[in-house]
């Protein structure tokens, strides 16, 4: 059974790598990359669905694996959307591109280190949900490794959903410019957005495992990617690095008072 799923899963990859090729002639059209954080999350949105829309009869688990995604998915992609239209630019893709713009290499540094990059990330990523919709097929029983995903789930919808509005209120307040933001779940994590985005996919990867084990062994690598690079890579460690740049001691004292990843009690 798990082999039939293969040739579904090379149509997603075909169109994972038709959007990247897509979205580099934008780029190179607007000159700006950027707008690839708005397209990771719709993207994952997109191959559930279409994941969705080659199973035979879809079931109420493969249905609760798509709502899962594409809630997560779309929310991620409209508002990062809103922030490249609002900010431009985002100052990583700035310096990671720096060089290559200034030796005319832009068109083919872009699709490499960023748009086939990206791609076989998200796709890699959202192997569990694509796996588990399909592997899912006409199953109507919801088992129990499902609703501790979904529950799993729905605490990271929380946090990565109310951290993002706290943080988004918090920096339009002009009497807060210059200020770390150390309110509501930023008291308790560092990184309540990183911490919800884990617990979001972990809790998809559950839901994927009530589907089958294959689902969940095709999702194990990507999920174990996307906590390193939320934990060690480019999420909370890339962030904390310019934060400590931009604030300086004050950075120093909240990461003293404030757990790293794991939401826990504030130390005074």
């Amino acid at each position: 059974m798990g082999e039939a799923i293969f040739p579904a899963l090379g149509i997603n990859l075909a169109a994972t790598f038709g959007l990247a090729l897509a979205c580099w002639l934008l780029s190179l059209a607007s000159g700006k990359v950027s707008f690839v954080d708005a397209v990771w999350g719709g993207a994952m949105a997109g191959l559930a669905a279409l994941s969705f829309a080659q199973v035979g009869r879809p079931g109420a688990l493969a249905m609760l694996i798509l709502a899962m995604t594409v809630i997560w998915g779309v929310r991620l992609a409209l508002h990062l959307l809103r922030r490249f239209l609002r900010h431009g630019e985002d100052p990583r893709y700035v310096r990671i591109l720096a060089q290559d713009r200034a030796r005319g290499r832009f068109a083919l540094a872009s699709l490499a280190k960023v748009w086939l990059l990206q791609g076989v990330l998200l796709f890699g990523v959202s192997l569990a949900a694509q796996a588990g919709i399909l592997l899912a097929g006409g199953r109507d029983a919801i088992g129990q490794l499902a609703w501790a995903g979904l529950a799993l789930w729905a605490v990271g919808i929380v946090f990565e959903w109310v951290g993002d509005w706290q943080l988004a209120r918090f920096k339009a307040d002009p009497a807060n410019r210059g200020r770390v933001m150390d309110r509501g779940l930023w008291r308790y994590t560092r990184h309540p957005n990183y911490f919800g985005d884990a617990c979001v996919w972990w809790g998809v990867w559950l839901a994927a495992l009530d589907a089958g084990w294959q689902a969940a062994l095709l999702g194990l690598p990507g999920l174990a990617f996307l906590t390193f690079t939320l934990t060690r890579w480019s999420g909370a460690a890339m962030t904390e690095a310019a934060m400590a740049e931009k604030y300086g001691l004050a950075f120093a004292d909240y990461v003293r008072c404030t757990p790293a990843f794991f939401p826990g009690r504030p130390r005074d």
